[in-house]
């Protein structure tokens, strides 16, 4: 009820706020630049977190490079925000959208909308629960949970407590990731019990109740954060704990996170964390781009290996998803469950080159 609640307000309520926005931009209406280029309306999801920041600055990098222009709107984790700044891009006369809904329910009048326009969408980081679009970039979330897990319960020797602050249970990345780590403890290490806290992707809400946890259970011993939002908060904890020590402390507590931002990079390095997932923002920029591109021009993909390391597989019927590689990332480098990690400071990965 929610949802359609909110879709129901974003597409009837703001279109006068798309007119007025859209007002704001140049007066290009059909989809070409100045310079003949085409133009494409990337929609930042948030500019809230490391993560997001580091997108937001590929986004016109990339496009540079495929000489393409783009319109950009915030939506600030937001679905009536999305919908309305989907409602600019439309009297924009954008060719094509690039888009990260954080609610993935909500956004499906949405992408009929856009369909029904022939503007081609492609998402990035996220993939509509329902609905078409042309391509999902993403990398495997689900993979995410799966590398969590097996690094903490490496390092816990399969016994002991974990907390895992979940994000957004209403985005498909917070279900994959929640769904895939639960799945992995209670088949690989079912002696480590598992602590699920729902944080709707807020800090403040992640340090609250991982301050709550560690007073009902002091002997916690892994913490797996969902994404790097939660890593100041946490940080902060385990330090007024007395709990930031090495790890062949026993009071040591094992820290896996989920982004690969420079700071993570560096906390690992400094021993305050133990590992991270990179999520690649560099690539979610150059290949969001690049697909919706190739949208406008007519071309088709097919499921199956790519030319920049990663497999495009068929999700259902008309929907393809690009995922990309996601490293686990390590003080040492050293293989984690017999599956390989790059070490913190190796040079391939984009939270080294920011």
């Amino acid at each position: 009820m929610r949802n359609r609640a909110l879709t129901s307000v974003g597409l009837t309520l703001l279109l006068g706020v798309s007119a007025t926005l859209a007002a704001c931009g140049d007066d290009t209406t059909d989809g070409t630049g100045s310079g003949g280029s085409q133009v494409i309306g990337v929609d930042y999801p948030r500019s809230d977190t490391d993560f997001w920041n580091s997108y937001i600055k590929y986004v016109p990098q990339f496009a540079d490079e495929l000489g393409v222009e783009v319109k950009t709107t915030n939506s600030q984790n937001d679905i009536a925000n999305l919908i309305s700044n989907t409602q600019t891009f439309i009297s924009q006369g954008v060719k094509g959208v690039v888009m990260a809904p954080q609610d993935t329910a909500a956004i499906a009048p949405t992408l009929s909308q856009l369909d029904s326009r022939k503007i081609p969408v492609v998402t990035i980081d996220t993939r509509p629960d329902t609905g078409n679009v042309f391509m999902v970039v993403r990398a495997d979330n689900r993979a995410y949970g799966i590398k969590a897990c097996q690094f903490l319960g490496t390092k816990l020797g399969g016994k002991g407590k974990v907390v895992m602050l979940q994000g957004g249970l209403d985005s498909i990345n917070g279900r994959d990731r929640t769904e895939a780590f639960n799945e992995c403890m209670q088949k690989e290490f079912p002696e480590i019990t598992v602590f699920g806290e729902a944080t709707d992707w807020k800090a403040d809400v992640a340090a609250s109740k991982l301050q709550t946890r560690f007073a009902s259970d002091p002997d916690i011993k892994g913490i797996y954060m969902q994404s790097s939002f939660a890593l100041s908060g946490t940080l902060q904890i385990l330090k007024q704990r007395g709990l930031q020590v090495p790890p062949s402390d026993p009071k040591h507590v094992f820290v896996v996170s989920n982004d690969g931002i420079p700071e993570e990079l560096k906390n690992i390095g400094e021993g305050l964390i133990d590992a991270t997932v990179s999520q690649p923002a560099d690539l979610y920029a150059k290949y969001g781009l690049e697909y919706v591109q190739a949208a406008i021009e007519g071309k088709t993909f097919q499921p199956g290996p790519t030319e920049h390391g990663s497999t495009i597989i068929q999700v259902r019927d008309g929907l393809l998803e690009d995922q990309l590689p996601a490293p686990l990332v390590t003080l040492d480098g050293a293989p984690i469950a017999g599956e390989p990690t790059l070490k913190f400071d190796d040079s391939s990965l984009w939270g080294n080159n920011a």
